[in-house]
């Protein structure tokens, strides 16, 4: 069936390219940011991004797109984080060690390792965060779409995980993220849609969201996020197969889930066009210079060099859409 039709939106700036040249490397971001701005490695910045080498570990970025840090940790695919006291605490799906890799920034400094939670799928692959009536999650979704949620608490070594649920998507899957305001989980399953999990009701159960053959999501479903803009609560999907972004309005109820269009990130000045989005990231409300919001993309080919991430304006693309 033919793509739905697509808005154009100019990119807005780009991170330097992970170092690994291979064409599979960058994959998913994370967005941080707090009034005030960050004091980062001994330096004032607006914000900050996180973004995955797969292949070698885990970079920190500045708004401006300049590596701040890597961490060569090693197969880290997935990231997400959660804000805690003056910083936050982020984790990654490890390919390598076969579980989640922890993370914390304390507000001042440097990002640190902070603990890990060993599991038994047979390849970590989609990972997200979130916080349920106050207690931080991780979710770790494998290759074959098997789930394991986790809880996590501080100890005297960093972070430690205790299963909270397990169930399985039934195929392969990997982007996830989740409503903290609503207990949603949200799954990309590659080859065939969107699902609705509810965090607090029984294991598995479900809504399909969005389902791949109508147009607006043309395989493989990819990076999945949630930004908040005027009262609502949008998911943003990247639709893998045609370069381009479905979002949704998903503020009611399951089941009740609303349509709102689709975008592709357009090149603009130096900055090429974004091409097959792995991961993705949003940031609601101010944050340097975009007074809306900003939305991160994984690049899949990026002019000149390898793979790295994208920055759009939200309120570019909210303009775009009509929102």
């Amino acid at each position: 069936m033919p793509a739905a039709p697509t808005v154009e939106v100019p990119a807005s700036g780009e991170t330097v390219a992970v170092a690994t040249q291979m064409a599979d490397a960058a994959d998913d971001p994370a967005i941080w940011a707090r009034a005030g701005g960050v004091n980062f490695a001994g330096k004032h910045h607006d914000g900050i991004i996180l973004g995955t080498d797969k292949k070698a570990g885990l970079y920190v970025f500045g708004l401006d797109g300049q590596s701040l840090q890597f961490l060569p940790e090693g197969l880290l695919n997935n990231v997400d984080l959660r804000s805690e006291g003056d910083g936050f605490v982020a984790g990654a799906s490890d390919r390598g060690r076969m579980g989640v890799a922890l993370y914390r920034f304390a507000g001042t400094g440097e990002l640190a390792p902070a603990g890990f939670v060993k599991s038994d799928v047979v390849e970590p692959y989609g990972f997200c965060m979130g916080r349920i009536d106050g207690a931080l999650i991780a979710v770790l979704i494998a290759k074959d779409g098997e789930v394991r949620e986790y809880a996590l608490a501080p100890g005297p070594d960093g972070f430690t995980g205790t299963e909270r649920r397990r169930y399985a998507v039934g195929s392969q899957s990997e982007g996830c993220t989740v409503d903290d305001a609503s207990g949603a989980l949200y799954i990309g399953e590659e080859l065939k849609g969107v699902w609705r999990y509810p965090l607090r009701g029984p294991a598995g159960t479900r809504t399909l969201v969005a389902e791949i053959g109508d147009g607006r999501l043309v395989a493989d479903v990819e990076g999945t996020t949630l930004i908040r803009d005027r009262g609502r609560t949008l998911l943003l999907v990247s639709s893998q197969g045609d370069s381009a972004f479905a979002v949704w309005d998903v503020s009611g109820a399951a089941g009740a889930e609303r349509y709102v269009g689709r975008f592709r990130v357009a090149a603009a000045g130096a900055v090429d066009a974004v091409t097959g989005t792995d991961g993705l990231d949003a940031w609601t409300g101010a944050i340097g210079p975009y007074g809306s919001g900003l939305v991160v993309v994984q690049d899949d080919v990026n002019d000149g060099g390898a793979q790295n991430f994208k920055l759009v304006d939200w309120a570019r693309i909210r303009a775009a859409l009509g929102l």
